[in-house]
């Protein structure tokens, strides 16, 4: 049997995660804290694209689904210890996939504290609760905002990560840390996965594609952050998923090749790894914006402004290790992906273009 526990199930990549894992045979049991740092409205309405209805998943107990028999639902907060060790004691996981973390770049500026709590804290209870009750392999999410003010592109799983510019990107940096420690003192398999501004249907609301296109559909002007000079490694949900779906059925093992003389930070003599998973190549956030006003039939007015604190200019994935270790290689075309959003969004708010 196959049992994953995947934390922020009510989130845009958990939503996803629940659905292909499910299709993949495992047994599933999804976890939220379902906190308001976005419109709960949406992840309410996630959780009913997979059968959880909403009074149901605020109780704070096991829910159901009506849609998925292998599929159930609870409402915690990673912060509580003792709630995270009683699931783990009575649910028996294999697998855990942890997605669940405070996220936000901008948001970290003026609320630091709601990422050591969730990001922090919150993930060392996760690694205690997988030491204290084995399972076969943590994949946890990490984020391309590591790279910081690496400027030699493509980033590189390799590269020094040691330099973050905003608190996210450092709590992201410390789960790295920390996950080699639990695999080297208790040889705890881990895997983090390095995710590159993902996107698509059921977005978060305060990412670029999701603001850009209420904006635009509203006839407001869209805020373009360092007058339009970023380049970002957009990557489709789908890609993402297809991607984490491989890594969780291949726990790490030791590699006998790394030195410590010469120490890769990817890899360790441990069951450890880190991933980039992108599309390995940048878009123009015009060009990005132009596909968005051609998926849209509207144009769109652009207030140009500096660039925000904690932002960085570029990303850009070298994914080699992924497709060495994997066989993949993530692929979807920029307009086939803003397309699907753009479809999604129609249907959920009602928009008639």
């Amino acid at each position: 049997m196959k049992k994953i526990l995947i934390t922020g199930s009510a989130g845009f990549i958990g939503l996803h995660c629940v659905t292909a894992l499910l299709r993949e045979g495992y047994t599933v049991v999804g976890l939220d804290s379902i906190n308001d740092y976005y419109d709960v409205d949406l992840k309410y309405a996630r959780l009913a694209a997979t059968g959880i209805g909403r009074e149901e998943a605020s109780r704070g107990r096991m829910a159901v689904s009506t849609l998925h028999e292998g599929y159930r639902f609870i409402r915690l907060k990673l912060e509580d210890q003792a709630a995270m060790m009683d699931l783990f004691r009575g649910e028996g996981f294999t697998h855990v996939l942890h997605l669940a973390a405070q996220a936000g770049v901008r948001y970290s500026l003026t609320n630091p504290h709601a990422y050591v709590d969730a990001n922090i804290t919150g993930f060392l209870n996760m690694l205690e609760a997988c030491r204290a009750h084995p399972v076969k392999h943590l994949v946890y999410a990490s984020s391309s905002s590591v790279y910081g003010k690496n400027t030699r592109m493509p980033f590189s799983v390799s590269d020094n990560v040691d330099h973050p510019v905003s608190l996210y990107a450092a709590s992201k940096k410390a789960n790295e840390l920390m996950a080699h420690t639990y695999s080297h003192l208790f040889g705890m398999p881990s895997t983090g996965l390095r995710f590159f501004t993902v996107y698509g249907p059921w977005g978060r609301p305060d990412m670029a594609l999701f603001l850009f296109t209420k904006a635009i559909l509203e006839g407001q002007p869209i805020k373009v952050f360092n007058h339009g000079n970023m380049l970002r490694d957009f990557t489709y949900i789908d890609d993402i998923v297809n991607g984490i779906v491989r890594v969780v059925e291949k726990p790490p093992v030791a590699n006998e090749a790394w030195d410590g003389m010469r120490p890769d930070p990817s890899s360790s003599d441990v069951p450890y790894r880190v991933y980039n998973i992108g599309n390995a190549g940048p878009v123009k956030l015009l060009d990005f914006i132009a596909a968005l006003e051609k998926a849209l039939g509207r144009s769109a007015t652009m207030e140009m402004l500096p660039m925000q604190p904690g932002d960085v200019p570029a990303t850009f994935a070298d994914t080699n290790a992924l497709q060495n270790d994997f066989g993949y290689k993530p692929g979807t075309p920029i307009e086939k992906g803003i397309d699907a959003f753009v479809q999604w969004y129609r249907d959920y708010y009602g928009v008639t273009l």
